[in-house]
């Protein structure tokens, strides 16, 4: 197995002093590397009997894409509020610093379906607790949360409980 963290650029003071952001477009552009964390996911999630892969946009959407093909899954885009085209539920979500909305098509995950959300970073775990708030509300069950990249000193996982949560990269300080 391939060590991605070597692929993963980290950036000190972005996008504000004291962050250490983590660039994933280094883990990107080498395709050896994005297929292993690609394959890691699948082969974390593969026996779940997962029908649908749902992320937010923008980055979770370069993850989940792929996942989904891998496990013969539909793909299903979680987005702000006036990107999809037709009729949607939303869900409102507190952020540290104000509030967010999130929306999916009313028809894209129903009832008995089983989702993996998917992200590029498990923070906070703000963002896909929002995802799953929304499978959840029309009938589906969330059977886990992936990551490609996981800050484990921070809330996220805990936020998530008792959700299987799987991250291929996990970073347990900021440096």
């Amino acid at each position: 197995m391939l060590d991605l963290k070597p692929y993963i650029r980290s950036i000190k003071d972005f996008p504000k002093p004291g962050i250490m952001f983590r660039d994933i477009t280094t883990l990107l552009s080498h395709p050896i590397a994005f297929r292993e964390s690609i394959r890691q996911i699948v082969e974390h999630f593969r026996d779940r009997q997962i029908n649908v892969v749902a992320a937010a946009e923008a980055r979770g959407f370069i993850f989940a894409a792929p996942v989904a093909l891998e496990l013969n899954a539909a793909f299903v885009p979680v987005r702000k509020p006036g990107k999809l085209p037709f009729d949607t539920h939303a869900f409102h979500y507190d952020l540290e610093y104000g509030s967010d909305t999130l929306e999916m098509h009313t028809d894209a995950v129903k009832p008995g379906d089983r989702v993996l959300l998917v992200d590029d970073l498990l923070a906070t775990g703000g963002t896909i607790h929002a995802c799953a708030q929304l499978a959840e509300r029309s009938g589906a069950e969330v059977v886990g949360c992936a990551f490609a990249i996981e800050l484990s000193f921070l809330p996220g996982r805990a936020r998530l409980a008792p959700r299987d949560c799987f991250s291929v990269v996990q970073y347990a300080d900021e440096n």
